[in-house]
């Protein structure tokens, strides 16, 4: 058995049949072939041994997560071909692919070639080469929304066309994975637009845009007015959707609004016609021709970075001379180092003072011992919350310089967003985005008489897990948030999440897995015990406060409330207890009035408990739980008894939140 690499060429028309099912209605997909073969047969045989290595042999290839394999010969030969998602790390592909080797057999019995497709990986195996036109099983299969947008379709269109296309560029491109991701948002009447596209990594730049070329012409069509769509193929794939589905900052991002109708045509044609691009010209959809992006000569590359740069220097000076001027000035991430940083963030007192309506109790967002919070708007008219520190709080300048400098380093959708911050007379102000719908804690209290159903309560879980993963794993930062708790998660106005208060947090290298402490800070009720106890904190203590939270959001009952009542038993406990009676459907929030899939429930019960496990080596780390919570298709460890941190345990105090110097 020796891996064997294939290359592609591009199968000029694909027929296959439409599935108009929702996203995720038949997840995963398996597709199923004729040709059988039976039962302890040498295929039977070949097949387990590609079952062994496979998995392997693409996780132990981070650059790229791909492989291929063969077993066997004549009739009795099996090719196999696994490929992970751009976005998952090793230990997921391995995980996935193993998955789909063992789902496959039992969803296509004894078929000579199958594929199947979840999120993070695809498997296709066959009795002929799984990368060539001969493998019909492999081949691009549609799957579309139901659920059409209902706002300016043709201009969604639109967005949807040129980000797939401008995505399918970036995915040529990339040297490694053949991958990439993409991001259209222009304004509050057209909805956003996500997508990723991606080929096998063992092809050219052109073999990649020409094979993803071709199913975006042959299929974009099929998916018109559709808030979501996704073409799976081995060999090439994109998807597009109208709520972000992948982990990290888009590596494409369209801000640019499309005109509603092409631009009329030049009057005098140039006489000399640029030649064709190697990577593909206008792609034909309905009628109508989308222009991807040709590239430019080698040679002129330099020119062009000189250029480039030598515009940017001009801008910036623009920019800086402006910001002397203004009362008020925007931030960018990566203008500068931090010190630097934070005085680009700087806005006038004077603007906040404005703002607020000199902090009138009546813009009074919330209070807690940090100070209070409170709505303004901005001159431009962006609404924003700002963090007012008073002068008693346990934050700190030193504390306020760490959230300033983590926070505006780190972008993500499930992250709040920093606006600036203001330092004047005696002020300690922290100026964030603005996030109607309040926090996860006065929700879950039923104090705004806001309900949640399920499907909100599952997207607020599965969000703060994917912030939780970037901070952990895929951003340019490996963080620790170290207070995540319900008041820290802030719910948009579709009530998506997003992780807020980075006063606390700390910063790891790549390679280093836990950090010690004398001074312990953070909230009864969220803690880990090694935290609490001897003061180390790592990802998984940021786990262990995230399966509280979770199982705060099924049972409607918040976790701290045991610390400050006269409650016999906190949260754990009493759904450990309840798990091992096997009563613990008996804890979901009766708010929802049995309105829910019991099997997702009962899921997140698991989840929650896996991750507040008295060990930190047994709890998941996020990009796991991301997957547990993706699919119902793989198993999950029966969880041990929860890590328990009693009141008494850590300080004789009344107050929630602990600072402990030993």
């Amino acid at each position: 058995m020796g891996l064997h690499h294939q290359p592609l060429t591009f199968i000029a028309a694909i027929v296959v049949a439409i599935a108009l099912l929702p996203a995720a209605a038949s997840y995963p997909w398996p597709v199923c072939g004729t040709d059988s073969f039976s039962a302890n047969s040498s295929y039977q045989a070949n097949l387990n041994l590609l079952a062994a290595t496979l998995p392997g042999n693409a996780s132990t290839s981070p650059s790229n997560l791909f492989a291929t394999a063969t077993a066997g010969a004549g009739q009795d030969r099996v090719w196999a071909a696994g490929l992970c998602r751009g976005d998952v790390n090793a230990s997921n592909c391995l995980a996935c692919l193993a998955q789909a080797f063992h789902d496959l057999p039992n969803d296509c019995s004894y078929n000579k070639d199958a594929a199947i497709y979840y999120d993070p990986c695809m498997l296709c195996y066959s009795n002929t080469s799984v990368l060539s036109a001969a493998a019909t099983i492999c081949r691009a299969r549609p799957f579309v929304s139901v659920t059409n947008v209902t706002a300016n379709p043709a201009q969604f269109n639109r967005a949807v066309a040129a980000l797939v296309n401008a995505t399918a560029d970036r995915a040529a491109l990339n040297s490694t994975r053949r991958f990439a991701t993409g991001e259209a948002g222009f304004d509050q009447e057209v909805p956003a637009v996500y997508a990723v596209a991606q080929c096998t990594p063992d092809q050219t730049p052109a073999q990649c845009r020409r094979c993803l070329a071709g199913i975006i012409a042959g299929h974009l069509g099929d998916f018109e007015n559709a808030v979501r769509g996704r073409l799976l193929w081995i060999n090439c794939n994109f998807r597009y959707d109208s709520k972000p589905f992948f982990s990290g900052p888009a590596m494409v991002q369209l801000a640019s609004p499309f005109p509603a109708a092409p631009a009329p045509a030049p009057a005098v044609q140039p006489t000399v016609q640029p030649p064709p691009s190697p990577l593909g010209g206008g792609v034909e959809l309905k009628g109508r021709k989308y222009r991807v992006p040709v590239l430019v000569p080698a040679v002129l590359l330099p020119v062009l970075a000189a250029l480039n740069l030598a515009i940017c220097l001009c801008f910036w000076r623009r920019r800086k001379r402006r910001s002397i001027a203004k009362p008020y000035t925007k931030y960018s991430a990566d203008e500068a180092e931090d010190g630097e940083m934070v005085d680009s963030m700087m806005i006038d007192l004077s603007t906040l003072r404005a703002a607020t309506m000199d902090f009138d109790d009546s813009n009074k967002l919330g209070e807690g011992g940090f100070g209070a919070v409170y709505k303004g708007v901005l001159p431009d008219g962006e609404e924003v919350a700002v963090k007012r520190l008073s002068s008693s709080s346990t934050q700190g300048l030193e504390q306020l310089k760490n959230e300033l400098a983590l926070v505006a380093k780190l972008k993500h959708k499930n992250l709040v967003r920093l606006v600036g911050v203001c330092l004047e007379q005696q002020e300690r102000l922290l100026v964030y985005e603005y996030v109607p719908n309040r926090s996860l804690d006065i929700v879950l209290s039923g104090a705004e008489n806001n309900q949640l159903d399920w499907e909100q309560r599952h997207r607020i879980i599965n969000g703060i897990a994917r912030g939780l993963q970037y901070l952990h794993e895929d951003s340019q930062l490996k963080v620790v948030h170290r207070d995540l708790k319900a008041s820290n998660i802030l719910l948009d106005t579709n009530m998506n999440p997003k992780i807020s208060d980075f006063g606390l947090a700390r910063i790891f290298s790549r390679d280093q897995t836990q950090a010690v402490t004398r001074s312990i800070v953070g909230t009864y009720g969220y803690m880990a015990p090694e935290y609490v106890m001897r003061g180390y904190y790592s990802v998984k203590s940021d786990a262990f406060s995230f399966g509280v939270i979770v199982l705060e959001i099924v049972t409607g009952r918040n976790n701290d409330d045991s610390y400050n009542s006269k409650q016999s038993g906190d949260l754990l406990n009493t759904v450990w207890e309840h798990w091992e009676a096997g009563t613990v459907m008996e804890l979901v929030d009766p708010s929802m009035n049995g309105s829910f899939p019991e099997g997702d429930v009962l899921r997140c019960f698991h989840i929650g408990l896996l991750c507040v496990q008295g060990d930190p080596a047994a709890r998941p780390v996020m990009s796991s739980v991301v997957m547990m919570l993706g699919t119902d298709t793989i198993s999950l460890q029966a969880p041990s008894k929860p890590g328990f941190v009693t009141r008494k345990s850590v300080a004789n105090t009344t107050d929630s939140t602990v600072s402990l110097h030993g």
